[in-house]
């Protein structure tokens, strides 16, 4: 290589996506745009201090990238995605309108006839008036949502504003700005009680909204009504039709149980949380099992219970239809019934059958992923062979879990029940559930 040869050159690091960072001061205007130009966050925020001295152009400049900067992307972290801020920016806006409010007072005219004296105080009142509507607004739309203030935050900022705008009221007809001359006053106070009025505008404005998303989803849940009564009628009637003429273990009838759970789904299913419970749970898993291999599983759920998707019975149950469906296929019962003491779940197959003893030794799916799992987890599972020797059935027990609580004690307390469905299910055979024999109770 001669010495006279370049060097290559270092690529350059692309330059950080410009939005604003969910953890932020007042907006993240700032931070955002210095962290994408590499620069410090003081040198971005005195620049936008400088540039408002040029008529306001950096405060348009900030409206507008407040407007339009996206936050950072949400990573799936319900904590890291929250977004927060450190300044006070509702008080500190209720602050700047008492602190306008005072001036207003102060420089009021006592001179009946001092025109100066009235135009120069007409500034403050208006500064006070806008802070305090501000002040509320920022309350409503912004701090609403911030884990750290919230409601309560909401309630506090918008009763100062209003005091705030009382006082001024109350010094514009009793006190020394009654001096000034009665258009003035009765302008002045006109322009206060707009100022009250609007404070408590966001509180109508999202009321409002509240109602029109209200009455949408009302309308919504009307038309998927009739959607479903329609499908329930036609096709969803036929698949159950199809499925009973062509067998469980047919191509066909496993192409049929897919739509069907699938039209089911898309009509009844609503947003479920990410733990659901037990019988949602077993219901997804039973649907995924359908398409995998050739095998109806047929579920029945008895009582209520708090066990999760997250339990150790669930993961328990989920194995032993697995184990019915790869070894066993055609036709699977899952029997759930929860009761005030405990769940029992019941998974019944009619394939040969088996015992635990004739299972090899190596073979630890069901000595671990079974039996094990419900022994450590403090309940019991037993596996036989089904009546008469045909098919195998497999018991899980396991204390009740409080309705309010999830896997861990965790409170769920706050999560969404599994939506009901309305809609009648299509005529289809029902498995009969299986009831405890005496040497199991």
């Amino acid at each position: 290589m001669s010495p006279n040869a370049q060097a290559a050159p270092v690529p350059r690091a692309p330059r950080p996506r410009l939005s604003r960072p969910r953890s932020c001061l007042a907006t993240g205007v700032a931070a955002g745009l210095a962290r994408h130009l590499g620069w410090p966050v003081g040198v971005v925020r005195a620049a936008f201090i400088a540039l408002s001295l040029l008529s306001g152009m950096g405060i348009l400049l900030y409206l507008w990238l407040w407007a339009f900067l996206p936050f950072d992307p949400a990573t799936g972290d319900a904590e890291a995605d929250t977004v927060t801020r450190r300044a006070p920016v509702a008080w500190a806006l209720v602050a700047g309108s008492a602190v306008a409010a005072g001036a207003a007072i102060v420089l009021a005219p006592y001179d009946y006839y001092d025109a100066w004296s009235v135009d120069r105080v007409l500034l403050p009142i208006l500064a006070a008036i806008v802070l305090a509507v501000s002040a509320s607004f920022w309350a409503t739309f912004v701090d609403r949502t911030d884990p750290e203030r919230g409601r309560r935050t909401e309630r506090l900022v918008r009763a100062a504003a209003t005091i705030v705008l009382g006082v001024l009221i109350i010094a514009v007809f009793l006190g020394p700005l009654s001096a000034w001359r009665s258009l003035y006053v009765l302008l002045v106070g006109f322009a206060l009680l707009l100022g009250i009025a609007l404070v408590f505008a966001p509180v109508l404005l999202r009321l409002w909204r509240e109602l029109g998303a209200e009455r949408t989803r009302r309308i919504r849940e009307e038309q998927r009504s009739e959607i479903a009564a329609h499908l329930h009628d036609s096709v969803l009637q036929t698949l159950a039709l199809i499925q009973n003429r062509a067998g469980a273990s047919s191509e066909v009838a496993r192409i049929a149980r897919a739509q069907e759970r699938e039209l089911r789904s898309w009509l009844f299913a609503a947003d479920t949380p990410a733990d659901s419970d037990l019988a949602t749970d077993l219901r997804d898993w039973a649907a995924a099992l359908e398409l995998d291999y050739p095998v109806r599983v047929d579920i029945v759920t008895v009582g209520e219970s708090g066990e999760r998707a997250s339990g150790e019975i669930a993961a328990a149950a989920r194995e032993a239809m697995l184990n019915a469906a790869r070894h066993a296929g055609g036709e699977v019962s899952v029997y759930i019934e929860g009761t005030a003491d405990a769940v029992e779940v019941y998974v019944r197959d009619r394939g040969q059958g088996f015992e635990v003893s004739e299972v090899a030794a190596d073979r630890l799916g069901v000595r671990e992923s079974i039996i094990g799992r419900m022994r450590r987890a403090g309940g019991n599972a037993t596996v036989r062979r089904g009546v008469g020797g045909s098919g195998t059935e497999v018991r899980l027990r396991s204390a009740a879990r409080p309705a309010g609580r999830g896997q861990n004690g965790t409170s769920t307390e706050h999560e969404p029940a599994a939506p009901q469905r309305s809609t009648p299910e299509p005529t289809a055979p029902e498995p009969t559930a299986p009831e405890p024999s005496k040497s199991e109770q």
